[in-house]
């Protein structure tokens, strides 16, 4: 049966009155990074220039090249913004986002937090991706990073690394996924010397620094007795001391002296 013109207008007067009736889907919104009570934690939503400003520089030591260090709207852990680093092989080369960290409480815990995301594994050689300046080792970084295809530590003043890179030390490691957001977590004990690192929320037994010499792990790290980090930055980028260009993606992050977790 064809309706009648006035029960048509009445049937699109009761569709139109539902609609309106109907509650409005939720608007996506970014999900803020977790953060410490008593640190800081950025999720780069509010950066509105192409450079990372605001508590962020780009700033780099002793030479630059070709390396870069953007605000990037394109990629994202959580909402649409996020830190892009376009790095490039040789030291010049190098690329920091990187921040002070003056305004958290000194000795104890530090605690950090970051997703990264980049396009290339890990080569043999050595490259960093995060650093801090120690004010306690003559101004030297404190590198985060990997060698040998797999996450390592590594510090600037006489070279040691975490693990050791034998195979045994670089087993005990692992790799750096690629094409996937990826948590990066450590606590670094500034009291006593000590070091956790967890991928993902995993603990990584080549990674940590528990004060015993363990063989293939940290007896290198610990044969220079005393070392009691006081990190002044955290900076995120990329550094190669040989091979490795890399694009790499940082969001999400979280810095103070309790745990926040992926």
């Amino acid at each position: 049966m064809t309706p009648t013109p006035h029960r048509a207008l009445a049937a699109a007067a009761v569709a139109v009155a539902l609609a309106l009736a109907a509650p409005a889907a939720p608007r996506a919104s970014a999900r803020p990074a977790a953060c410490a009570a008593d640190g800081f934690c950025e999720d780069f939503e509010s950066q509105t220039g192409t450079t990372p400003a605001g508590r962020w520089t780009t700033a780099v030591a002793n030479c630059s090249g070709t390396g870069t260090a953007t605000v990037d709207t394109t990629t994202a852990h959580g909402g649409t913004t996020s830190v892009r680093i376009t790095g490039k092989a040789g030291y010049c080369n190098h690329a920091f986002a990187g921040t002070s960290l003056s305004g958290l409480p000194s000795g104890g815990d530090l605690y950090a937090r970051f997703w990264v995301r980049h396009t290339t594994a890990l080569p043999a050689q050595h490259v960093t991706f995060a650093a801090l300046r120690d004010a306690n080792d003559n101004g030297k970084d404190l590198r985060m990073g990997g060698q040998n295809k797999a996450l390592q530590w590594n510090r600037e003043s006489d070279d040691a690394t975490l693990p050791a890179q034998s195979p045994a030390g670089v087993a005990l490691s692992t790799p750096l996924p690629v094409n996937t957001w990826t948590c990066l977590e450590f606590r670094l004990d500034r009291t006593a010397g000590r070091l956790d690192t967890w991928v993902n929320g995993a603990l990584v037994t080549g990674l940590v620094v528990d004060g015993t010499p363990t063989q293939d792990v940290d007896q290198q790290w610990l044969a220079r007795g005393g070392w009691r980090p006081a990190p002044g930055d955290l900076r995120l980028g990329w550094e190669s001391y040989g091979e490795g260009d890399d694009t790499l993606w940082y969001d999400d992050v979280a810095v103070g002296t309790s745990r926040v977790g992926c």
